[in-house]
């Protein structure tokens, strides 16, 4: 499917491209790899660590098309990863998170239609179902933009992933709790009966990839993942750590939930159980809506929503036989020589 084909990802340099980059680069899979993104230090960084003649950088932002459009030309696939993603920022500047999540979005989709691009993968988060922060409220949109345009293209075809919490991504949890644990700081917690999805970065890949493999346009793709609370998941890493720092809890932040969903409810009741993954076909039906006054749905009564405190819940030692399969925890912890995402 991806012989010969030229990959592009906007975000490129964050921890998803990176990861994505130790999928691909050194297979015979995509002759080019194009990493799109606005910080050329990153960029700097990627080049000189990896030298390898696949990757193409190009420097741009999302919120500009032109530079979006000129990036897109002869492209095949479009991991669209860009975005502005860390919960208080998008809190305290919405507008911002609107340009780059929303408009940015449906700038890539037009550009890959322009460029007839195969197909389009959208990345979203658990925070756009029933969202309540500004983040989560934006990539909501962005997945009715994509959606939206899925049903008015035949040529480029527009999926969307939803994922929970990567672990040891840039700005989550892990890395802030084993920096504190390493400089033997107190651990500040906001709830430890807070839940969250525990996914690695490889399954973020791997649902991107069956998206890809899977995907009608408009459909959204969800990953099973179990989840844990942040008290056992800080507890974990003390015992790894073999530390004795204090825990502290200092209360939710802005826009924080107690747990978060991957389906809503609605969503649930037309999800097509597919092994490891939930595939949500998108609401294709017209403005014409007498049509279906008489049919109905299935009583939503009767259906859960998909969240992080219905999935599997992972204890103090499921977490840790996760936590110590990271590269970051590897390295940091263990000592070991092995590649860190470096977005």
């Amino acid at each position: 499917m991806f012989k010969d084909k030229i990959l592009l990802i906007t975000g490129g340099t964050g921890s998803f491209g990176n990861a994505v980059l130790q999928r691909f680069l050194h297979t015979d899979h995509f002759k080019e790899i194009r990493i799109f993104s606005r910080d050329e230090k990153k960029q700097d960084d990627m080049r000189n660590q990896l030298k390898n003649d696949k990757l193409k950088f190009y420097i741009g932002d999302v919120r500009d098309y032109k530079s979006i459009e000129t990036a897109m030309r002869g492209v095949d696939y479009v991991f669209h990863a860009a975005a502005l993603k860390q919960v208080p920022s998008c809190e305290f500047f919405p507008i911002e998170a609107t340009k780059t999540n929303v408009f940015g979005t449906q700038n890539v989709i037009d550009a890959a239609i322009a460029s007839k691009v195969k197909k389009v993968i959208c990345l979203s988060t658990d925070k756009a179902a029933y969202p309540i922060n500004a983040m989560g409220i934006s990539k909501a949109l962005m997945e009715k933009v994509a959606i939206a345009a899925s049903r008015n293209v035949t040529e480029t075809t527009v999926c969307l992933t939803r994922y929970g919490n990567v672990m040891a991504s840039r700005g989550s949890v892990i890395p802030l709790f084993l920096n504190q644990i390493k400089n033997n700081e107190i651990i500040t917690i906001t709830d430890p009966k807070m839940t969250r999805f525990l996914m690695s970065l490889e399954e973020a890949v791997e649902l991107v990839l069956f998206a890809f493999q899977h995907g009608n346009s408009g459909d959204l793709f969800v990953n099973k993942a179990p989840a844990g609370t942040i008290g056992d998941l800080a507890q974990a890493l003390k015992d790894i750590c073999k530390s004795d720092c204090e825990i502290k809890i200092i209360g939710t932040r802005h826009g924080e939930k107690l747990y978060e969903t991957l389906c809503t409810r609605e969503e649930m009741v037309k999800a097509e159980d597919m092994g490891d993954f939930y595939r949500i076909p998108a609401d294709n039906r017209d403005l014409n809506y007498a049509q279906y006054y008489s049919e109905g749905e299935q009583d939503l009564s009767e259906v859960d929503d998909y969240n992080s405190h219905n999935t599997s819940q992972q204890d103090v030692e499921g977490m840790k036989r996760l936590l110590i399969s990271l590269p970051l925890i590897r390295k940091e912890v263990f000592g070991e020589d092995v590649m860190q995402y470096p977005g």
